[in-house]
């Protein structure tokens, strides 16, 4: 091999060995940086801290204080109307249909059906205390109610409604 040939083997090797430092210093800085950043908040915990500290109020005051007002308590109603079940319907039959008569169509947890013997002693209680068990939920010896029928969405009026229903078509 010529002179110059070594001598560029030389300066060639020391830049390849320059760069496979400067690589892996990079390397090791990526590393140490990536302990010490803290990791991304999972977009969930940030929500919740969002709704942690959100202000529990705001004042309104003035005429635009007034139009704020208002959209705002037409979009609180609009919000809670959209969160009633079956549509705030207060057909019995439709809230039986949809969700009571997975369990009172069979019997399911102790849950009685339509028929008239299995709601003597319930009836005998009074409508009072159905409702109650209806909307608070019951857990007895002879089964278990959930509240609400197991739907929090359902009104208590929707309820009362589903009870009277049931009572008015036992067979």
């Amino acid at each position: 091999m010529r002179n110059y040939d070594l001598e560029f083997l030389k300066r060639f090797s020391l830049v390849i060995a320059f760069l496979v430092a400067i690589t892996l210093g990079l390397i090791v800085a990526a590393i140490a940086l990536h302990r010490v950043l803290p990791p991304e908040v999972d977009p969930a915990a940030a929500k919740r801290t969002e709704n942690r500290i959100a202000p529990v109020g705001a004042v309104y005051a003035g005429s635009t204080g007034a139009a704020a007002k208002a959209a705002a308590a037409a979009a609180a109603a609009a919000a809670a109307a959209s969160q009633v079940a079956y549509g705030g319907t207060l057909d019995g039959s439709v809230i039986y249909q949809n969700l009571c008569s997975g369990c009172h169509g069979s019997g399911a947890g102790g849950a009685p059906t339509l028929a008239a013997g299995q709601w003597s002693a319930r009836i005998a209680q009074g409508a009072e205390t159905l409702y109650r068990h209806a909307i608070e939920g019951y857990t007895g010896s002879a089964g278990v109610m959930p509240p609400k029928g197991g739907n929090p969405a359902l009104t208590e009026e929707q309820v009362r409604a589903s009870v009277d229903w049931m009572l008015d078509n036992l067979k």
